[in-house]
């Protein structure tokens, strides 16, 4: 078997893992910062490169150690080098240059957007292909097409802010906790969805782009006025107030997600659809695209990453890595991450 170990550390999750063969896991071990980061309500990117420097070698150390290998014993180190910050992305990929050069093993650059979608195949026995994938997370919200792991055109993206921007900063308008995602989702659950007709941004018949911006900012003016001269209201609501509101804003993420893919899945005639990312995790979506998919004509094959693997993790890099060693898509060590994919 090719054991490969994966390095990721594009945001705020220090993680490491040893997949074999590009399925089999033997360990995954991910170290959060979310306690470090609430306060301030997102990433604090100098923070976040300290504490991936504080856990890097204890990580990869205790994804070794579970996977029951040495350095010597793999085939590969892999390292998500883009997008992310580039504070945080520095620390990884150091790191899998370090540990290649010292254990003489290939070394991997991984697209960590693209490895989201691994998350999605990783389990699945029957794949049919191309597919439409969908990657929706804080920093990301973007359509490809997908005709194998390593081939990947991009169909759409936002064009302001992605998905789980959108909802940290819904979710610190309303004043519920970081990360905004699961507070939002938790608060919808005793919400309306129909309370408030927030507006859904297609930017045309045609258009595979996003745009949540001007959902958020219609938040911000119920919860403020029009012209955001009046005093902030959400003390002053109740919590069924707060929970039609998060509700009803989740609503029209959703929709908005679930008809662009529908969209382009109809355009390049796919039979799949594939999603990833950390706002994949919520179950809002997850459902209304599952009943989308099974109304649409023909139907789709939804293929969804499992909760554990929607946020930042080194599974779904070890998934892609393997593809490009079989490949034999290697990198050199003067590797650099890269803000931008």
């Amino acid at each position: 078997m090719t054991n490969i170990l994966a390095i990721e550390t594009s945001c705020d999750e220090t993680a490491a893992a040893v997949v074999a063969d590009g399925r089999v896991v033997r360990s995954s071990i991910v170290a959060s910062q979310t306690e470090l980061h609430a306060k301030y309500g997102g990433v604090v990117p100098e923070i976040a490169s300290r504490a991936h420097i504080e856990k890097i070698y204890p990580v990869v150390a205790e994804a070794l150690s579970a996977a029951g290998l040495t350095g010597p014993e793999l085939d590969a180190v892999a390292v998500a080098n883009q997008p992310g910050l580039t504070i945080a992305l520095v620390v990884g990929v150091t790191a899998a240059k370090t540990l290649s050069f010292f254990w003489q093993k290939p070394l991997i650059a991984v697209n960590h957007v693209h490895a989201h979608l691994q998350s999605a195949m990783l389990e699945a026995e029957h794949l049919e292909l191309p597919a439409v994938a969908l990657v929706v997370s804080g920093g990301h919200t973007s359509l490809f097409e997908c005709r194998t792991p390593l081939d990947l055109t991009p169909l759409g993206a936002t064009i302001d802010d992605a998905a789980g921007e959108a909802f940290d900063k819904v979710a610190s308008i309303l004043h519920l906790p970081y990360p905004g995602g699961p507070s939002i989702e938790n608060a919808a659950r005793s919400g309306d969805p129909k309370a408030v007709q927030f507006p859904r941004s297609m930017l045309g018949r045609d258009s595979l782009d996003f745009s949540f911006s001007g959902v958020k900012t219609a938040v911000l003016y119920h919860c403020r006025g029009q012209d955001m001269k009046g005093r902030d209201l959400v003390p002053e609501m109740t919590a069924q107030q707060i929970a039609d509101v998060a509700a009803s804003f989740q609503a029209a993420v959703v929709d908005v997600l679930v008809k662009k893919t529908l969209r382009a899945a109809r355009r390049i005639g796919a039979r799949t659809v594939l999603l990833g990312g950390g706002v994949a995790a919520n179950t809002a979506l997850r459902e209304a695209l599952g009943a989308a998919c099974a109304k649409a004509r023909p139907p789709r094959t939804l293929l969804i990453a499992p909760k554990r693997y929607c946020t930042d993790n080194a599974v779904m890099v070890a998934s892609l890595a393997y593809h490009k060693f079989k490949a034999g898509l290697f990198a050199d060590l003067d590797l650099e991450p890269k803000a931008h994919s």
